[in-house]
């Protein structure tokens, strides 16, 4: 497989899983969310809180977090092996511990390769 090949398929299946979680969180599906990041996943919020995995899907669960809608403006993929980073600008329309808003949130997440499976392994959000 030639490099350029190996990079294609890394951006289509990074593209696959961020479509993926997007509309887990928009839907509210914990479930999903879960086999789609790693293990010691991590959420740093666009305050600097950093939030483990269980604790933001449990926010997640108890509807704490509630994502209404989550719209690309824009979605770039950057390959620096052996991980791939996905940053996003984004339209984020949440309730976030009893506030809502829409948030322009630029998302850069970490994947690493898990077998055939391309995980989330750490989230930064920050506004652009």
């Amino acid at each position: 497989m030639s490099s350029d090949t190996s990079k294609l398929s890394a951006a289509e299946g990074v593209r696959a899983a961020y479509d993926r979680q997007r509309e887990a969180m928009v839907r509210g599906d914990t479930a999903e969310l879960d086999t789609l990041l790693g293990e010691r996943f991590t959420l740093t919020h666009m305050t600097g809180y950093l939030q483990p995995k269980t604790d933001w899907l449990d926010d997640i669960s108890s509807h704490q977090m509630q994502y209404h809608s989550i719209r690309d403006v824009d979605v770039d993929i950057e390959h620096s092996q052996p991980d791939v980073v996905l940053v996003a600008r984004t339209l984020t329309d949440a309730t976030i511990w009893g506030s809502r808003g829409t948030w322009r949130l630029q998302l850069r997440i970490e994947y690493t390769l898990d077998g055939d499976d391309w995980i989330a392994a750490r989230t930064i959000a920050s506004t652009w």
